[in-house]
């Protein structure tokens, strides 16, 4: 083939494959025309002709947020850290630092990365794109640039109007919990550990940093520079810490890909730490990096965890249970959680759900949804053991509104609780009607539940109040 016939040649091609594309990456200087057209944070102008049907996500803020945009129908991969909600980790895994015909086989017609992503894997991106694939990259660098960078997936995926919606009720949330707390006249001064390495902290502008002050209370290093321009991180140090010890009402370590770090017993055994008012306090928290440090909805329940750990007994307020009505399951996991100001269950791992485990696995409730407004504390509840849970021929249950037995809240209390057996045994008529005796005849006995003429009566279902109480009684 001559030369004029090979340039003629490639230039049909070429024209084929941009007509058969959705989407067209241009320089941001150049002019084009779509229906979704903005310039990603790489800095590349995205023209998408319409929303895209096959999505993969190579970030797991991606992943999250698009599910609660109504978008996770479109996805068709994530990466190994995309493992919220639960579904997301039974998506195909895709991997940056792995041959990238593995993600262009799967015919994906939008692939979002970070610009993290583009540093570390430039030739893996160049790829996609050389394949025709509308890669888009995308990260709020700050909590300010939140809302821009939801739109974008919302117009990415056609979900706007969801989006508009979380975006109103996102930022009521987080109002609610600053306004709470900021009637309060003594406000608590927070250390956050970002790294255990050097014990970092995070930056007064950083996603952590911001939340501190959402949740009232006040960051010791708030004045710190970033380690290096553009980072989140600040150096601080335990000769800092330790001098700023009288003066530190609550330590809180981020937990997750940054600091993986040690347990809540680890840090309070670091050299000196036991000098430091929160550890002294008991007031030493672990939080994962997913809820304050990276930009997702749950973002919120960060916040409000952190105002948790601040503010336990304003946060935790179960004055609106008290009624004599009779209690469903859901109330008895949600006071349980708020009385004994249980931090909220997440699993610690990116392998949690390829990994073997006992007992119930967090998310895969067949009645109670990620989306459930009580799914927090229902999780948590039953993995403290304190709450059962039915493992069925059709999956697992937790059956939020069936009513609360007086067994059932016994059970919760025993394993709550510190309680021994006692050489005295009450005489209870219908022990053998209960299944947990021991259970029952151990709390009766220390006087934590009482008899109705001679009667445990375990089957009867009991009240919001007569939960309060029983806990009230640990």
């Amino acid at each position: 083939m001559r030369t004029a016939e090979k340039y003629i040649c490639l230039v049909l091609c070429t024209a084929v494959l941009m007509l058969a594309s959705a989407c067209h990456q241009i320089n941001s200087t150049d002019s084009a025309e779509g229906s979704i057209s903005f310039v990603d944070d790489d800095g590349v102008r995205i023209y998408l002709d319409a929303p895209a049907e096959r999505v993969i996500s190579l970030y797991s803020a991606h992943t999250e947020n698009l599910y609660y945009l109504g978008a996770g129908s479109r996805m068709i991969g994530g990466y190994k850290t995309c493992v919220f909600p639960p579904e997301a980790a039974f998506l195909d895994m895709y991997d940056y630092s792995s041959d990238p015909e593995n993600i262009i086989a799967a015919d994906p017609d939008l692939v979002l990365i970070r610009p993290f992503i583009s540093r570390r894997s430039p030739d893996f991106v160049d790829a996609l794109r050389k394949a025709g694939i509308c890669v888009v990259s995308l990260y709020p660098d700050s909590f300010d640039e939140f809302d821009d960078y939801i739109n974008k997936l919302a117009a990415l995926t056609g979900t706007e109007e969801r989006a508009a919606e979380l975006l109103a009720e996102f930022h009521s949330e987080l109002d609610a919990v600053t306004e709470l707390t900021a009637a309060v006249d003594e406000k608590q001064r927070v250390f956050f550990e970002s790294t255990e390495t050097n014990i970092r902290t995070v930056t007064d502008d950083s996603m952590a940093g911001r939340a501190i002050k959402l949740a009232g209370g006040i960051n010791i290093a708030a004045d710190e520079p970033p380690a290096e321009e553009g980072s989140s991180i600040a150096e601080f140090g335990v000769e800092r810490v330790l001098e700023n010890a009288d003066g530190i009402d609550v330590y809180i370590s981020q937990r997750g890909s940054m600091n993986s770090g040690g347990n809540l017993e680890a840090i309070e055994q670091r050299p000196g730490f036991d000098t430091i008012k929160a550890v002294k306090e008991g007031r030493v928290y672990l939080i994962s990096e997913k809820l304050v440090s990276s930009p997702s909805f749950r973002y919120v329940k960060g916040v409000h965890e952190l105002a948790r750990f601040m503010y336990p007994e304003l946060m935790d307020n179960y004055d609106g249970y008290r009624t004599d009505e009779t209690a469903v399951r859901r109330q008895l996991a949600e006071l349980i959680v708020m009385h004994e100001h249980m931090p909220i269950y997440l699993p610690s791992s990116s392998s949690y759900y390829s990994s073997e485990h006992k007992g119930h696995t967090f998310g895969l409730f067949e009645d109670v949804s990620w989306q459930d407004r009580s799914f927090d504390y229902i999780e948590t509840a039953v993995n403290s053991g304190a709450v059962e849970w039915f493992d069925m021929e059709n999956g697992e249950y937790f059956y939020p509104e069936n009513n609360v037995t007086r067994e059932e809240l016994a059970e919760a209390v025993f394993i709550l609780g510190d309680f021994s057996a006692q050489d005295d045994h009450a005489v209870i008529s219908d022990i053998d009607s209960c299944s947990s005796t021991r259970i029952v005849q151990t709390l009766v006995d220390n006087g934590v539940f009482g008899l109705n003429e001679g009667k445990f009566e375990p089957k009867r279902v009991v009240s919001c109040n007569e939960i309060i109480a029983a806990l009230d009684r640990l």
